[in-house]
């Protein structure tokens, strides 16, 4: 057997038996519960306001939105925080010592990232569907729509969390990113349409994968005279499709090269010298 595609597959059940720590460790579904019921919370807040000229109300627009931001935010921050902490606690250094071992390792981190990123966004649907009348009616047309948006905006969001990691020193600098990427949420139209803002900063807004993984989530599972509250009064499905496709083939194309020299730097010298800052920080 190729060594590269044995490795992936030891990767895949690195990836499955993590997955199932955690979701049978305490601290770990708290996290999970705690981020459904801060998605929830605003949305529950504004559940029964009419969301003006689209026939439902800012509750029903915030649901899809926010599985959408789910998707983006796991893959990037998730994906970003596990690299940046394996780096310093020498995780990838023992990777690196095996032959492949960093290609299983990283298609583990995929299948704990993205089976991660479907059980959030699986929970925050179904509880919002349960308190936002008007959501996830469309019938089988939805659920097309979901196969292709969900696996594509993995694919966009998954190598920039995998770049970022790379490229920081410690999981306390992904911490400190959580502000511009919580700033990128709120120009992306999550909260409220994107139509409400200045036209630069709508511009700006749909640069980023996480407006165009809530379009297509919204375009599935919100009725079609939704549609009026979006940019040009359309769900834009080939430009939610070309953008998100852009995202994912130069993160593919960009990750790997970062990740190998990512890795080409890690020695047991550089492992003990963040150890030992780390300490220091403690101390």
């Amino acid at each position: 057997m190729n060594p590269v595609w044995h490795a992936a597959r030891a990767g895949v059940r690195r990836g499955r038996t993590e997955l199932r720590q955690t979701f049978t460790t305490g601290q770990d579904l708290f996290g999970h519960a705690l981020w459904t019921v801060l998605l929830i919370v605003p949305m529950f807040l504004v559940r029964d306001d009419p969301l003006k000229g689209a026939g439902i109300s800012a509750g029903a627009f915030m649901l899809p939105s926010m599985v959408g931001m789910t998707l983006a935010f796991t893959g990037v921050m998730t994906t970003a925080q596990l690299l940046a902490a394996e780096r310093e606690d020498g995780t990838l250094l023992r990777a690196k010592a095996v032959p492949h071992g960093m290609v299983g390792h990283l298609v583990g981190k995929i299948i704990l990232v993205s089976g991660t990123a479907l059980v959030s966004m699986a929970l925050a649907l179904i509880a919002g569907v349960f308190l936002v009348d008007g959501v996830a009616r469309q019938g089988g047309q939805a659920w097309l729509t979901l196969l292709w948006v969900v696996p594509l905006g993995l694919l966009a969001s998954l190598p920039i969390g995998a770049v970022i990691g790379a490229l920081v020193e410690s999981p306390r600098t992904v911490g400190l990113l959580m502000l511009p990427v919580m700033g990128l949420v709120v120009i992306s139209g999550i909260y409220f349409p994107l139509t409400k803002l200045p036209e630069w900063l709508q511009i700006v807004g749909q640069v980023f994968p996480v407006y165009w993984l809530g379009l297509g989530v919204r375009s599935a599972l919100l009725p079609a005279d939704a549609v009026a509250a979006e940019i040009g009064e359309s769900w834009r499905h080939l430009e939610t499709a070309g953008v998100l496709s852009v995202w994912a083939v130069a993160g593919l194309l960009i990750a790997p090269s970062v990740l190998r020299r990512m890795a080409r730097r890690e020695s047991g010298s550089a492992v003990a010298e963040r150890r030992r800052k780390a300490m220091q920080r403690v101390g």
